[in-house]
């Protein structure tokens, strides 16, 4: 006794399967002998409304090759087992259809069963089946039950509520139906002697991933696939213009020469003209070959993009690409399609690197919805944002995983900006008189943070290049960041003020700011560039004034090479940790309210070995670096004796500098300025080596 949802399937079958290891029941019944799962056979008899006696038991392996009868034709079939056999509903034997389900497929190539496809694309059954044909499969359903009843083989029928597959474009139900198709073979032989699936595997390893463990995920993939299935059965798409014999389904002999004339067909009238031609147009015999309505599988074609777009003009595209990068679903989709058409073709992937990203979701980690109300639109954020918000989003964002987008979250980008562009209004500013041919001043000549700053802006550019190379570009945006607003603006810029404003205007002094400064903004630009397009390119109108010109026109700045730059940057780095030392003694006298600024401070660095060569070698500029008015370093008699001593000034404020100095009102012409406002304002200007 089998049971089923889908009596219109009952013309295809070819076998009832039973589980090996189940035990199966020989029962007398007022109906006749039935046999059942032992499990399923006191419910199936009440269903039934029967009563049974036990005449024999038997494990299903037992009942492997017991010949039986096809209830609607009478041709015999056989009881084979399969291990798909479950006891959650039935009878514990189960009709077996190859044509109309995979497990039927695939337990029917064991037993090399028939594969009898009674139904054509139009979900009718063909006019030759007995009983049926022509009818629509919903409508042969109603048939073949009267049929069974009139028969008397019906024990039982009802309604029953169950999921059914569905089409998720059409929402409606679909069949399942095996069907003549095309395959790519995955481990048939190529040339030379690798199959294609060793062939792809090889040119995975060879393939550079962003983020690594994309390798892993398309090499198990590839090993792991079947054999690629490339026809559809659409009325749409790209065909696949073959004609097959009728009989043997071998390909017309002439078919390269057929292709070539479809090809031309298409390219005169499209890819209809295909469809409306007939075999006979293309001086086919119709009795003997069929024309394939097939169309290929859309991966296919996407997946073949390498050759109908890169290789149609070798003069503006680059082959193999340099890089790939959708999503992170794509390892299965176009990513997948185009290594596998590429080695194929070629022996290799059709590209160089390949790069996926995450799928943006809200600041829970939500997917976007509009049932949720929580998607938040590019357009919105770039009316009233402005698009550079939504870049450095992007750029900000590590593309790797989700991609978390919220006001919240944009908020904090705001502030980002505002810290970048911040920057760049004060470097634009005091670079407004500076004309690099005229004013810039050789490396050798520049006072020593100046040397250090565009050694410190060469590293960080090297270390942005080989972000953007690695296409880590979320780091890039987070360092440029860090670099604005902490290494200029925090340390750099804030020591700068008081040079760029107090000394003389065309002073080797500030002229060796400005050189350094017109370095240091040329690779800045440069570097955000490809992020922040549009701050980028109207900050090089203003730094360049050449109206024509563009950022984008350019290169990765070249510095001039800084002398002793290693050197450099590892002893301003020991002064940097000074400086921070220092700033957290001035904010305990700023908190007890014994100073206000840190110019109303003096301070004495206290240290021992590397650390106070450092502070020393900057002599009285130290306080430069400090933003102090009086430093000096000291030289500690062991570690213990290390310590940052910070005391008020006692001295009299310049009203041009805010020093607290003890020169202040020194010249009698000038009684509110100190000593070096007014060498700087009326004399030679005074004299800085380091900061």
């Amino acid at each position: 006794m089998i049971w089923t949802t889908t009596p219109w399937t009952i013309p295809a079958n070819q076998a009832v399967c039973v589980h090996p290891e189940f035990e199966y029941w020989l029962l007398r019944t007022p109906r006749g002998l039935l046999v059942l799962a032992a499990a399923l056979a006191p419910a199936a008899l009440a269903r039934y409304r029967l009563e049974g006696e036990t005449l024999a038991a038997a494990r299903g392996a037992a009942l492997d090759g017991v010949g039986l009868r096809h209830p609607l034709y009478g041709r015999p079939v056989p009881l084979i087992v399969g291990g798909h056999v479950t006891l959650e509903a039935g009878t514990g034997l189960v009709h077996t259809a190859p044509a109309h389900g995979l497990e039927d497929y695939e337990v029917g190539q064991r037993y090399k069963l028939p594969v009898d496809n009674p139904v054509g694309d139009d979900g009718r059954f063909f006019a030759s089946v007995p009983l049926v044909g022509g009818a629509l499969v919903w409508d042969a359903n109603a048939t073949v039950i009267a049929e069974l009843d009139r028969k008397g083989l019906l024990l039982e029928r009802a309604k029953t509520t169950h999921s059914y597959p569905h089409c998720w474009r059409h929402k409606t139900p679909i069949i399942f139906r095996a069907t003549t198709q095309w395959f790519v073979g995955m481990d048939l032989k190529r040339a030379d002697g690798r199959t294609l699936r060793e062939t792809a595997l090889d040119a995975v390893n060879a393939t550079a991933f962003y983020p690594a463990w994309g390798q892993a995920r398309l090499h198990g993939m590839i090993a792991n696939r079947p054999d690629w299935c490339v026809s559809r059965q659409r009325n749409w798409g790209v065909p696949i213009a073959f004609f097959v014999h009728r009989e043997t389904g071998a390909l017309h002999p002439g078919t390269p020469a057929l292709l070539e004339r479809a090809a031309q067909a298409v390219e005169r009238g499209g890819i209809e003209a295909w469809f409306a031609m007939s075999a006979a147009d293309f001086g086919v015999d119709e009795r003997a070959y069929a024309k394939l309505s097939d169309t290929l599988d859309v991966w296919f074609d996407s997946g073949t993009t390498h050759f109908t777009v890169m290789r149609r003009e070798p003069e503006r595209f680059k082959w193999p690409a340099d890089l790939y990068l959708e999503g992170s679903d794509q390892h299965r989709g176009w990513f997948h399609s185009s290594l596998l058409t590429a080695c194929a073709m070629d022996g290799r992937a059709p590209y160089d690197g390949l790069l996926t990203h995450g799928f943006v979701v809200d600041g829970g980690g939500h997917k976007m919805s509009k049932s949720r109300g929580n998607v938040i639109a590019p357009q919105e954020v770039s009316g009233t944002l402005g698009a550079e918000i939504l870049r450095l989003w992007v750029g900000a964002t590590d593309y790797s995983g989700e991609l978390s987008i919220s006001n919240e979250i944009l908020k904090r980008v705001v502030e980002s900006y505002r810290r970048i562009r911040n920057t760049l209004r004060f470097l634009l500013a005091n670079l407004s008189d500076f004309d690099p041919e005229r004013d810039a001043v050789a490396p050798a000549e520049w006072l020593e943070i100046d040397r250090y700053a565009v050694a410190l802006a060469a590293a960080f550019q090297d270390e942005l290049v080989a972000h953007y190379g690695r296409y880590e570009f979320h780091l890039v945006a987070q360092k440029l960041q860090i670099f604005a607003s902490e290494d200029l603006g925090a340390f750099y810029l804030d020591i700068l003020k008081d040079r760029l404003y107090t000394t003389r205007a065309d002073s080797l002094a500030r002229r060796s700011a400005q050189s350094a400064l017109w370095h240091v903004t040329h690779s800045l630009l440069r570097l955000m560039a490809p992020i922040l397009s549009f701050t980028a390119e109207e900050a090089w109108g203003v730094l360049t004034r050449r109206p024509e010109d563009s950022v984008f026109l350019h290169v990765w700045h070249r510095f001039p090479e800084v002398p002793e730059s290693v050197q450099l940057l590892a002893r301003w780095k020991l002064l940097r940790e000074v400086r921070a030392e220092v700033a957290k003694s001035l904010e305990t006298l700023r908190e007890a309210g014994r100073i206000g600024s840190s110019l109303q401070a003096e301070v004495e660095v206290r240290a021992t070995g590397e650390r106070h060569r450092a502070a020393a070698h900057l002599g009285d500029d130290l306080r430069f670096v400090l933003i102090t008015s009086q430093a000096r370093a000291v030289e500690a008699a062991a570690e213990a004796g290390r310590a940052i001593v910070a005391t008020p000034s006692l001295h009299a404020k310049c009203e041009r500098c805010w020093h607290h100095r003890a020169d202040v009102g020194a010249d009698a012409a000038h009684p509110t300025l100190c000593g070096r406002c007014t060498a700087n304002l009326f004399g030679a200007g005074e004299p800085r080596r380091f900061a």
